[in-house]
């Protein structure tokens, strides 16, 4: 199933019947072998989960593949392309499930937003860089309180900061995805105003958080 040549694979997705239906299985069966190591530092192959996931993420695959066949620029091998979309379609999928019973509340601290990690958790921080990225978080959520109403700090606290997936915080606050991303927009023109206000420039925030 592996030996096809792009054109070949092409030429079968877009054929009829029997070439097409084979073409899908081989896919199939590339997804399934690819997914396991492609997710495991995100879901083991022995999570109960895993299984369903992994239908689900196949099943939507194939269907974008089939969908974007025309896409395909035949830079790389087109089961390459098929195993980039599977992993992206499965972490979209992991994402929304982990943020599914969450509510906006649950993120939002008394004193109006959630504090951000300063560093990732499997990583030892240099004591001067985790006093400066404290020190430049603090700085950060003051301006989030003082600057935001409460709805631009409850979508930049769920949808910037803990990355929850835009189409659950539109629903949950009860907006259309085109609002939000304007209430989004709006509540960055005004931190980035305050931030050159105080002299801060976004290079220099990211700059604190970089891995350098």
């Amino acid at each position: 199933m592996n030996t096809r040549t792009n054109a070949e694979w092409l030429a079968d997705l877009r054929a009829e019947a029997n070439a097409r239906a084979m073409a899908l299985t081989d896919l199939r069966a590339i997804i399934a072998t690819g997914l396991p190591y492609a997710l495991s530092g995100w879901l083991a192959p022995s999570d109960p989960q895993f299984d369903a996931l992994a239908e689900d993420v196949t099943q939507e695959t194939l269907v974008k593949v089939l969908a974007h066949l025309d896409s395909f620029q035949g830079r790389s091998q087109l089961t390459t392309w098929v195993q980039k979309i599977a992993v992206r379609v499965a972490l979209s999928e992991l994402r929304r499930r982990r943020w599914k019973d969450v509510s906006l509340d649950s993120l939002m601290t008394d004193e109006g937003e959630e504090p951000m990690p300063v560093t990732q958790s499997n990583v030892t921080p240099d004591p001067a860089r985790a006093v400066e990225q404290s020190e430049m978080l603090a700085m950060i959520q003051r301006m989030i309180a003082e600057e935001l109403t409460e709805k631009q700090r409850i979508a930049i606290v769920a949808a910037r900061i803990n990355e929850m997936p835009i189409e659950q915080v539109a629903q949950q606050m009860g907006m259309e995805r085109n609002a939000l991303y304007k209430l989004l927009h709006d509540a960055r023109v005004r931190l980035k105003k305050r931030m050159e206000r105080e002299g801060l420039t976004p290079e220099e925030v990211l700059a604190a958080f970089g891995s350098g």
